[in-house]
């Protein structure tokens, strides 16, 4: 099969599907990129690439087309085909007929890449049909996050592919921020060869800088006092966002996004649309569970703060915050002096019931 890298990517050692689920399928698109760099000529390639979604097309509709006369003059057609999970992980019986006449004798040139994003149960139709044909035929790669030395060495590549390298501290900063996420580690790692320019080597400032880790830094530790209703260390934290020069905005952002994000998730629990794990990966996506004893210790930090705060008192702290952002906007007062005079209004009533990680560890 052909690499993630576009080393050996050539038309003649293609097959006529790719079938790639997991957990990260940011590699799966870069697969089809790099197919498409190496395979299309770069007039047509923005048109090169036809895309189906199967909650919204049918596997009919992805062969009519697979089958069609391509619309551009090239020498291979690529078909990406999303899968969601859940109901389209079953196929018809008309389905595997339809799919069956075509691997039979699949028309040269053209590739389906099948993307499934998440975990795919070995024992469905979906993934027993495509399992049963030959490997000259298909080929099946599960995607998974990648851990610290595979993530850097990957990492590396994408620099190096852009004639740059990365301080170690830099790549573990990029980590920190984005996560195992490989999409995301990849959009930061863009940002960054732009932000340098002509610079050789990433250091950990530059990341800091491009990155916003300063600011998310700082996010995290105002949210971490207010879960604490410790007002002191409030005050440390905003003091040290107005020193680094944080507009009043986005401290106010940063507060309410803290007190929506609990109410969303007490409200999905109420709903039972989502278990904790899902709410948690949905409001914190940045925090994967591969982080083992941090995953755990912030996990259990956000739902001791769910069960803690009733939707009355969310409203009433969220009504707040909305009276603080028009005051910055129709008063005199400094926005410091606002934000301050919240966080004491919030902090006082609370000192009693105040909920510290070391009594949740108790």
């Amino acid at each position: 099969m052909a690499s993630f890298q576009g080393k050996g990517i050539k038309e003649e050692t293609l097959i006529p599907c790719y079938f790639f689920y997991g957990e990260d399928t940011f590699p799966a698109w870069e697969f089809i990129n790099e197919l498409k760099e190496a395979l299309i000529s770069p007039d047509i390639q923005d048109y090169s690439v036809e895309r189906f979604n199967l909650e919204d097309n049918s596997w009919a509709d992805v062969i009519d087309s697979a089958r069609a006369l391509p619309i551009f003059i090239s020498p291979c057609r690529i078909i990406a085909v999303e899968v969601p999970k859940g109901k389209k992980e079953s196929l018809s019986s008309m389905e595997k007929s339809i799919l069956k006449d075509y691997f039979s004798s699949p028309p040269s040139k053209t590739v389906i890449v099948i993307v499934f994003s998440g975990k795919i149960k070995k024992n469905t139709s979906l993934f027993r049909f495509f399992s049963s044909l030959s490997s000259a035929v298909v080929s099946l790669k599960e995607l998974r996050y990648l851990k610290e030395r595979a993530l850097f060495a990957w990492m590396d590549k994408k620099f190096l592919s852009q004639g740059k390298t990365a301080a170690f501290e830099a790549k573990i900063r990029l980590q920190e921020l984005a996560g195992n996420d490989m999409r995301r580690v990849n959009n930061e790692i863009e940002k960054l060869i732009t932000f340098v320019g002509e610079k050789k080597e990433i250091e950990l400032d530059d990341v800091n800088q491009v990155s916003g880790w300063v600011k998310i830094f700082f996010e995290w530790e105002i949210a971490d006092s207010l879960g604490k209703v410790d007002f002191e260390r409030s005050l440390i934290v905003l003091n040290n966002l107005f020193k680094d020069g944080v507009k009043p905005e986005y401290i106010l952002g940063s507060m309410a996004k803290f007190f929506r994000d609990i109410f969303l998730a007490k409200l999905l629990l109420k709903e039972k649309s989502m278990d904790r794990k899902a709410v948690f990966k949905e409001l914190r996506p940045q925090i994967h569970e591969k982080f083992g004893n941090f995953y755990t210790t912030k996990f259990r930090e956000f739902f001791s703060l769910v069960e803690k705060f009733s939707l009355r008192d969310l409203n009433r702290v969220l009504t707040e915050l909305e009276e603080v952002d028009l005051k910055l906007k129709t008063t005199s007062l400094t926005p410091q002096t606002l934000l301050e005079s919240f966080l004491f209004n919030y902090c006082e009533p609370r000192k009693k019931e105040r909920i510290t990680w070391r009594e949740q560890r108790d």
